[in-house]
């Protein structure tokens, strides 16, 4: 791998704090889903199906915030810039982790609050779900925008190797706490309340940090900041590659000025939808959010279930550094492709292993070769990719759009899992594989739709990918 400017990796690195507090916000409601059911749910009496349903939308109401935030993301990313944009959600994450520890702050003694205080709750984890919409956008948007070429594909990866150590992180953060108070009881009434608390450390962290960066060179020319956009440049890359780029950025913001979001066509729009899409319905957010549920699934304790979800959260670290080694060698596609069938694999042997009552070995090694494949693929070659395909002109409306729509299918693929795992009909029939079988066959398709529409973009300048879509 090419030698990497230290200033270039020092930025990439504050960056990616984004994508750990996007990683380590997401994963926390893994910890505290039992919980959550006990101190707010259980009390209100629910049939099983309106239990169950509540229990979802709560679970999931972060993601609404993020569709939120990914929406506000190309609006923020143009008019108020990259930096700005990533010191709002800093601030918003910080908000986010102190009101979800205490929903009942300035209307009842903390720790007293009790269910009538779960609406509150969900407000903190939709502003903490915007903070997330918006670093899930920016983190990498800002990482392409100073990469040089050769090493984008590489520099970006970080950011997904950075939510998968924010969710490893916050795993074993979770487990801690749970083996603190010893008890369920304790977990249910406290315990839960740290885990939430403890992402206020990272957030001030990364808020702190971000005072230091600059704006992205292409942002600056966007605004017709070309001296700045050089002297930021200067320090990104040699004078020579620098002044090559401020030429290709000019020219690239020069044609097509309207910088309307089809400019360049429906196509390039509509890749960046699907690869979205499809990286939520082949069901990854449901291992990751709901793995100690599955597990408990399994008959084993809160202790073993939470030690498990570790387990799942460090092979999906060791992969993502596989996909940071070989993204930029072997290609987008290529990845993206092999990561898939392993997943649809994976999946279909998990439904089966669940409706002809396997054992929980089995389900494991299912759930971490699926882990695995995602790990090397669509976890960060998709990221990759939508920090890559969009030109200059749009990158920030496209990309908005985007991930507006990833997270919309992350709420949906959310919020159903525990309607489909537990309907009477389906454990009757499938005993909770129903719902591993349609991530399966979505895998399936993944992988047809990157073989027909995706183009390889390695190796290829952020304004070379403008010439791609003007000959379709």
């Amino acid at each position: 791998m090419p030698r990497l400017n230290r200033y270039v990796v020092l930025l990439t690195l504050i960056a990616t704090l984004g994508g750990l507090l996007f990683g380590y916000d997401t994963a926390v409601i893994s910890g505290a889903v039992g919980s959550l059911k006990a101190y707010f749910i259980t009390p209100r009496h629910l049939s099983p199906n309106e239990a169950s349903s509540l229990l979802g939308f709560v679970v999931s109401s972060a993601l609404i915030g993020c569709i939120i935030g990914g929406l506000l993301g190309g609006w923020i990313s143009t008019h108020i810039g990259r930096k700005r944009g990533l010191i709002i959600a800093a601030v918003l994450f910080l908000v986010s982790a102190l009101g979800a520890a205490a929903p009942e702050f300035l209307f009842a003694p903390i720790g007293h609050g009790g269910p009538a205080y779960i609406w509150n709750f969900v407000a903190y984890r939709i502003l903490g779900g915007i903070g997330v919409g918006l670093a899930s956008m920016l983190a990498p948007m800002y990482i392409a925008e100073i990469a040089p070429a050769r090493v984008r594909g590489n520099l970006v990866a970080w950011n997904q190797l950075a939510i998968i150590f924010g969710m490893l992180v916050i795993y074993f953060v979770n487990y801690g706490i749970a083996r603190a108070g010893n008890s369920d009881a304790w977990l249910h009434s406290i315990g839960w309340r740290y885990m939430f608390l403890s992402g206020a450390v990272p957030a001030a962290a990364f808020l702190l940090l971000l005072l230091m960066v600059p704006e992205t060179p292409r942002y600056l020319m966007l605004k017709g900041r070309e001296d700045q956009a050089r002297n930021v440049l200067g320090k990104l890359v040699t004078a020579e590659e620098s002044e090559r780029e401020i030429i290709e950025i000019r020219n690239s913001l020069s044609a097509h000025h309207s910088g309307k979001l089809f400019s360049f066509g429906a196509l390039v729009i509509f890749i960046g939808i699907m690869l979205s899409v499809f990286q939520q319905i082949i069901g990854i957010n449901v291992v990751l959010y709901y793995a100690p549920t599955i597990f408990k699934g399994m008959h084993l304790t809160t202790d073993a279930s939470l030690l498990q979800t570790i387990i799942v959260g460090a092979v999906n670290l060791l992969f993502t550094i596989v996909a940071v080694l070989t993204v930029d060698r072997l290609g987008r596609k290529p990845l993206q492709i092999i990561g898939a069938i392993v997943m649809a694999a994976s999946m279909i042997a998990l439904g089966a292993n669940f409706m002809l009552h396997g054992n929980g070995l089995v389900a494991l090694l299912s759930m971490l070769l699926y882990i695995a494949g995602f790990a090397i693929s669509w976890g960060p070659v998709t990221w990759v990719l939508l920090s890559e395909i969009f030109p200059n002109q749009i990158r920030g409306k496209a990309m908005a759009i985007a991930v507006a729509a990833q997270w919309i299918a992350n709420y949906l693929v959310s919020w159903t899992f525990p309607i489909l795992n537990d309907n009477q009909f389906l454990v009757k029939h499938f005993h909770h594989g129903f719902a591993y079988w349609i991530y399966g066959v979505m895998s399936i398709l993944a992988a047809m739709f990157v073989w027909k529409f995706v183009p390889e973009t390695k190796n290829r300048t952020l304004e070379q990918m403008e010439h791609l879509w003007l000959k379709q």
